[in-house]
């Protein structure tokens, strides 16, 4: 684990996202297996009783996985897209939803403008360098209509990043850390909360926060 200080080059970059998905391609069935009945209702909930308007709204699941979330999404009657970077996670979610799932790599998005009621992203900004995340979160809140929402859930930490059992690339966030980037992305925090609930904070790996679109 690095403190993230040295600029990545592209190739750098492309070798870290590659080598993350392919830890995920090859890990899908035990990943689902592992997380299919994870109870992440209180983060949905942050995220949809955030947005305005009336329901359904449409939903962007930002690393949707093997699709847990999207079903739910869908389930509530929204409008629910997945993007995914697995290949294997891709054909998964399709397969448990039926709803679209873009099969896109987290640092080449190619998204729609002003598309989204909501973004919700469960841990998955976690993956993206430092470096390059402003630029990831300006793409999502592009993607966003005005006054949309953004949920992000990641393992919280010191800020440090780099590789997770010689597999998974993450940046382990503090909360003012996090409250910068997101903030300078055009976002406006509106709560945020630490996971697990009802345990003390030591026992409380994860750092949920809900932020709206900025708009001029």
């Amino acid at each position: 684990m690095s403190d993230g200080h040295r600029t990545l080059t592209p190739d750098e970059l492309s070798a870290i996202t590659q080598r993350t998905i392919t830890h995920y391609d090859l890990a899908a069935e035990s990943f689902w297996a592992g997380t299919h009945d994870h109870d992440v209702s209180e983060n949905i909930t942050a995220l949809l009783d955030h947005i305005e308007g009336t329901p359904p709204f449409a939903i962007l699941d930002f690393g949707c996985g093997p699709g847990r979330d999207l079903l739910t999404l869908q389930r509530l009657g929204h409008r629910a897209v997945g993007l995914e970077g697995s290949a294997r996670f891709v054909e998964m979610a399709r397969q448990l939803t039926g709803c679209e799932v873009l099969h896109q790599d987290f640092l080449q998005l190619d998204l729609p403008a002003a598309e989204f009621d909501g973004i919700f992203a469960n841990a998955s900004l976690f993956h993206v360098p430092s470096q390059e995340l402003p630029r990831v979160l300006r793409e999502l809140h592009a993607t966003l209509r005005p006054r949309g929402v953004l949920f992000s859930s990641n393992p919280r930490g010191d800020n440090r990043e780099g590789w997770s059992g010689g597999d998974r690339y993450g940046v382990y966030h503090d909360l003012p850390a996090w409250q910068r980037f997101v903030g300078a992305a055009g976002f406006e925090e509106i709560l945020h909360y630490y996971r697990p609930p009802g345990v003390p904070f030591e026992q409380q790996p994860w750092l949920a926060s809900v932020w709206r679109r900025r708009t001029p």
